[in-house]
């Protein structure tokens, strides 16, 4: 099945300034809004005590909040409803201090005459435990970006790696930007959307770039890099547009029908598709381009490790043969 059946090139380089200039907005209103909003951390990295509960009809917010507001310790709670009427979240900024008090019975019987309910979950994590995880999964990401520049530079050419890591950067800045704008809560799973984007993200790119490569060796004539970039990416567009449609109807079931304990999760997911497919098609071919690749130098490094090659399987075949 083919969305784009390839006839003759489509002239996206001729373009590339325009993307270049539209991702670079996104990205730079993407940091500012980080820089100025931050990020709402979920408990897991910003410590405190979830408490979840379910009542037979819709839940009475107000008086939940005035209850609360009585004992010292959820004065300040924050009450939200969770994905229907009937249940809420209770978010407080601090954390039980004894593992033996169950919180989920001392929020029940605060809580007794406001209806029938039931408490389905009970999450605390202590503010030292919530630097921790955060640091963990900032180092995390960075590593996993290291360690894509350090394979992508060893499978291409570092010209190629410095690109697809401007296009990952390019990805999760606007995911980031994404979640800080609409105050989405910031946890483990946030985390493992965002690295789940950086592999989504590679893998596109590296198709692309392997066709380019592919694109490389096999022109006879050394052929402008933009032309190239043209003809690979065509190539490419119907592969790409078919994988990234797939996974962006599973992601938005997954958004519209796994609960709002996954929301966020796949909310990251669906931006991250979306911007993804966008930078591998019009972002990391003309950074590559912008990089200062030179077709000619890279088709005379091919042909010296092929020379290399030849001489040592003509050295291996004498020695076998008994004349070296």
């Amino acid at each position: 099945m083919e969305f784009f059946r390839y006839s003759k090139p489509i002239a996206l380089m001729a373009k590339s300034k325009l993307f270049g200039l539209i991702s670079l907005i996104l990205v730079l209103s993407s940091w500012g809004i980080i820089f100025t909003k931050g990020f709402n951390y979920g408990i897991d990295f910003a410590g405190g005590t979830l408490i979840q509960i379910k009542y037979e009809s819709k839940a009475p917010l107000k008086k939940i909040r005035a209850e609360l507001s009585k004992t010292k310790k959820y004065k300040d709670a924050s009450v939200t409803n969770f994905g229907s009427e009937q249940e809420i979240v209770i978010r407080t900024q601090t954390s039980s201090k004894s593992v033996d008090k169950d919180v989920g019975k001392e929020v029940a019987q605060i809580l007794k005459d406001t209806g029938k309910f039931e408490v389905r979950r009970v999450d605390m994590v202590g503010p030292k435990i919530g630097d921790e995880l955060r640091e963990k999964g900032l180092k995390a990401t960075i590593f996993a970006i290291l360690g894509i520049l350090i394979y992508v530079s060893v499978r291409f050419e570092w010209r190629f790696a410095l690109a697809s890591v401007l296009a990952l950067v390019h990805d999760v800045s606007i995911a980031l930007g994404a979640i800080s704008l609409l105050g989405i809560p910031f946890n483990l799973d946030i985390l493992a959307a965002i690295l789940t984007i950086l592999g989504y993200s590679l893998n596109d790119t590296i198709i692309v770039f392997d066709r380019i490569r592919e694109g490389i060796q096999k022109s006879k004539k050394v052929l402008a890099l933009d032309k190239i970039i043209d003809e690979s990416v065509t190539r490419t567009m119907s592969r790409t547009t078919l994988t990234s449609l797939t996974t962006f109807f599973v992601v938005f079931v997954l958004y519209l029908f796994g609960g709002e304990i996954l929301k966020g999760f796949s909310f990251t997911l669906l931006v991250g598709v979306v911007v993804g497919t966008y930078s591998s098609i019009f972002i990391a071919s003309p950074l590559l381009m912008w990089s200062g690749f030179s077709v000619k130098a890279y088709k005379d490094k091919l042909a010296e490790k092929k020379r290399i090659q030849l001489e040592k399987e003509k050295l291996r075949s004498q020695f076998e043969q008994g004349v070296v």
